[in-house]
């Protein structure tokens, strides 16, 4: 049986909006590969450059680079971010908006972020678009 995921609406590129189901997240890392890019596959150590939606399950929008206009780079698979990003967009390739159902022990655990609205044991939603990588 597969997981209850929100479904991401949008196409890459565009700020999505997610809807949620009416059931409790799986507490395991969730990947749905919405559309598949044709580009690079991302690799451990890579940068990668992304644009993405994050918001907690049921909650609301806690951080979006698309309202920002710009995307954001970080090293992948190497620790720099949350254990679900590193697990969840490692092997997946450049052009592709994939989305991510993060449970809290692969997030920000039972500390959460109180300033961004994020509480202790809260699974997050993100929605993807690999911009790029580079090495």
């Amino acid at each position: 049986m597969s997981a209850a995921l929100p479904d991401a609406s949008g196409s890459f590129g565009q700020k999505p909006s997610l809807t949620f189901p009416d059931a409790a997240p799986s507490g395991e890392l969730e990947i749905v590969v919405l559309s598949r890019g044709d580009g690079a596959l991302v690799e451990a150590g890579d940068d990668i450059e992304v644009h993405y939606l994050g918001q907690s399950w049921g909650g609301g929008v806690f951080d979006n680079s698309y309202d920002r206009r710009e995307s954001i780079s970080f090293p992948i698979g190497v620790g720099a971010v949350i254990a679900g990003w590193d697990e969840g967009l490692v092997g997946q390739q450049v052009g592709s908006r994939v989305l991510l159902s993060i449970p809290s022990h692969l997030g920000y655990g039972d500390r959460g972020v109180p300033q961004a609205g994020i509480r202790g044991g809260d699974t997050l939603v993100f929605v993807v678009d690999i911009v790029g990588t580079s090495n």
